[in-house]
């Protein structure tokens, strides 16, 4: 039967029933129905069977769906060792969600998409053969890895490992244009060519001129930066990846820049049809001098990038505007305008309730623990990748003069509740940043050579992390409570320290440290003078149980570290970085990223086969009270959690905050007890405290209206199990 055939199934019916209370109590039991009578039903019919493992393997070789050469590099007896560890795991989905997703968006499919190549334990063994490149050894310890779920790569590095006719393996890119005509062209031609091989695609638009700025000294002739964003939507749109999906850009903007307003005004909805942009999402880039300005009422001067650029001899992105602003005021060769710092606040909460964007960047605050010698200026699709840059020179037949340093963005994610199980956490993550550090040794983006330089320089890695939200229920806690902050603090300073032992070690191993190593916070010893100067090991009873077995490492220890990166490197320039990883995430049987859940069983419309039901994990009656929704939530527990962890991430974190747009009674605090209509104001507060709490980036804001709401979806929150 076709994968896609409808009839005659019953666990989407049977799934569809966990949303009608029976008896008052949530019949969690019809999930467990309906992923026995999926793996019944849908897969096993339509497994391929083969007479033996080298059957398979001969197979799919041969018939180019999987590559040769990571095979070859393996005696076969290895593999059949290799897949006896894994069977003998006895892997079993959790959830209908976990299953459907896996055989829907992950499993290798025959070329007429009628019948599965791969079940779970075959797409992990193809991982984690892959990724351990011949090395037998750490081939087991990945697939000891992920198959207990401790390790999750990211979507496009999970689902292409060994595939003969596979895509990128990495997620995203970043790159920026300069202000002149032939690196705008290079850059509309790179997102072109990034979108076309899969990938989401931040661009810096900073640098440009505004509108009415001088070309070759006529004033009023330039056209600003809303028309290249048109371009660019055109150009993701165009660029749709064999017509599977649409391409994904985002375009950054700092808030000094003189076309800030009409930048933020094209994504309006009732912008005109010429500008606005329907499918391109916003960032804005804000430095601490606008947080400044907010707090004192003040106005504020917008400085064209042009005149910025002849002044300081270098990109608006690279001169520091707080550092700077009261000279670029007094400076008069500058073109400026002035608007009032609060109305442009304003503004972009206005677009925010309205559309969910633009996303934040506290650009100073992630440039002020930067470690690595340079300048971040911008981020990424999903706003958690935050790495220096160097801009590009380009000449008339569009050859690089200057080739500057660009991003690619290659993650994995950790699962919080399963590696805390681990028999050796630091072991674990070493696996995981040597399975990361394959696809950053192997990625070749050379349809864009300044982010194929940057790969090759900086090796750089996102290892991040899911399930915050289901360990806290797991073990009794509630989210934002001060044990669930000193727990996330002690996780992610774990993650820290043995991301960097492993990069450690692997400099030492290749004799090979990443560009620039040497001018680095690392390489002078200061970026440890904090573990050096506080104790980070947990305070709270609870916590301290919670760590209990796991190496939390001492004063000492860190002091052992740093002698080892100042004598032997580091390989990787950036290590860590928290992605929103909603599809690993359902796989993984767990809650996605560090946010709160947004219902107990979520609903989620696929597009083939309608609603699918998802109870979050590990529900039940005992955990219930621990799994509140991130819309009855304040948003400043959500921000005090994200703070815990980005004190010990070196990149960002994909923090979304959830907004109703009624607002319960006791929320928050300033809305004195009243319920009430969500207003700018409660944005504008909610982003200074994210900046007060040293949050580099925001995200999405996603507002949950009463016109939404559907009649019956919020019936199970309040029933039993």
């Amino acid at each position: 039967m076709s994968l896609h055939k409808l009839e005659d199934v019953s666990y989407f019916d049977l799934n569809n029933q966990i949303n009608i209370p029976v008896d008052g109590q949530i019949p969690l039991n019809k999930d467990k129905e309906a992923l026995d009578a999926f793996i019944k039903e849908n897969v096993k019919p339509n497994l391929v069977k083969f007479d033996s493992l080298k059957d398979r393997f001969d197979y799919l070789i041969e018939n180019n769906y999987y590559e040769k050469d990571f095979i070859s590099k393996y005696n076969f007896s290895f593999i059949e060792k290799l897949y006896d560890y894994l069977n003998d795991q006895n892997f079993q989905f959790k959830s209908f969600m976990a299953a459907y997703k896996f055989y829907a968006q992950y499993a290798l499919k025959t070329n007429d998409n009628d019948s599965y190549l791969e079940t779970f334990v075959d797409r992990v063994a193809a991982n984690a053969l892959y990724f351990a490149d011949g090395n037998e050894q750490l081939a087991m310890d990945l697939a000891d890895e992920i198959i207990h779920q401790r390790y999750q790569p990211a979507t496009p590095t999970f689902l292409n490992a060994g595939r003969e006719n596979r895509g990128e393996f990495v997620s995203c890119f970043l790159i920026q244009s300069t202000d002149d005509m032939n690196t705008i062209g290079r850059t509309i031609n790179s997102a072109l060519q990034l979108s076309r091989i899969g990938g989401g695609v931040g661009i810096n638009l900073s640098n440009l001129r505004g509108a009415g700025a001088p070309i070759k000294h006529i004033e009023g002739a330039a056209s600003g930066v809303v028309p290249v964003m048109k371009l660019l939507e055109d150009s993701f749109s165009y660029s749709n990846q064999l017509g599977q999906r649409q391409g994904a850009g985002v375009v950054y903007l700092n808030v000094f820049h003189p076309d800030i307003i009409d930048f933020l005004a094209a994504k309006k909805e009732n912008a005109d049809e010429k500008i606005r942009l329907k499918t391109l999402s916003l960032g804005v880039i804000v430095p601490d001098k606008f947080y400044e300005l907010i707090k004192n009422d003040e106005d504020m001067y917008l400085f064209s990038p042009y005149d910025v650029e002849r002044e300081y001899g270098k990109p608006f992105s690279y001169v520091d505007i707080t550092k700077e602003y009261d000279n670029l005021v007094a400076n008069e060769k500058i073109t400026k305008k002035k608007i009032k710092a609060r109305d442009l606040e304003t503004e972009i909460s206005k677009l925010q309730q309205e559309s969910g964007y633009p996303y934040v960047i506290n650009i100073d605050t992630a440039n002020r623990v930067n470690p690595i010698n340079g300048r971040i200026v911008m981020s990424n699709l999903c706003s958690e990748i935050l790495q220096v840059q160097t801009p590009s020179t380009v000449d008339n037949g569009q050859n690089y003069i200057k080739m500057g340093k660009d991003i690619s963005c290659n993650l994995g994610s950790t699962n919080i509740n399963n590696l805390m199980k681990s028999k050796d956490f630091g072991h674990s993550v070493d696996s995981m940043v040597r399975a990361l550090t394959f696809v950053t040794d192997h990625s070749n983006i050379d349809v864009v050579p300044s982010i194929q330089k940057g790969n090759e320089e900086s090796h750089s890695i996102g290892l991040g992390a899911m399930g915050l939200h289901s360990f806290f229920a797991n073990h009794h806690m509630y989210y934002g409570s001060p044990e669930s902050i000193e727990f996330t603090g002690t996780y992610f300073m774990l993650l820290n320290y043995y991301s960097l032992v492993s990069s450690n070690q692997i400099a030492k191993e290749r004799k090979t440290t990443f560009v620039d190593f040497d001018k680095s916070k690392y390489a002078d010893g200061t970026y440890f003078d904090k573990y050096l100067e506080n104790d980070y090991a947990p305070k709270d009873d609870k916590v301290k149980e919670l760590f209990n077995g796991i190496h939390v490492p001492t004063k000492q220890d860190w002091a052992a570290l740093k002698e080892s990166v100042m004598k032997y490197g580091l390989y990787h320039q950036n290590r860590m970085a928290v992605a929103p990883n909603g599809s690993i995430s359902y796989i993984n049987d767990t809650t996605a990223s560090l946010h709160p859940i947004i219902n107990r069983i979520e609903e989620r419309q696929e597009s083939k086969i309608g609603k699918i039901y998802y109870p979050a994990p590990y529900l039940s009656n005992d955990t219930m009270p621990y799994y509140k929704s991130a819309y009855d939530m304040d948003m400043r527990k959500v921000i005090d959690i994200y703070a815990a962890a980005q004190e010990h991430v070196d990149q960002g974190m994909s923090l979304t905050l959830f907004m109703r747009s009624t607002i319960p009674a006791g929320i928050y605090e300033w809305k004195a007890g009243r319920t009430d209509k969500m207003t700018t104001r409660d944005l504008n507060i909610l982003r200074n405290y994210a900046h007060k709490k040293g949050i580099k980036s925001i995200y999405y804001i996603r507002t949950f209206t009463d016109d939404k709401e559907e009649v019956g979806s919020n019936e199970c929150e309040s029933c039993v199990i």
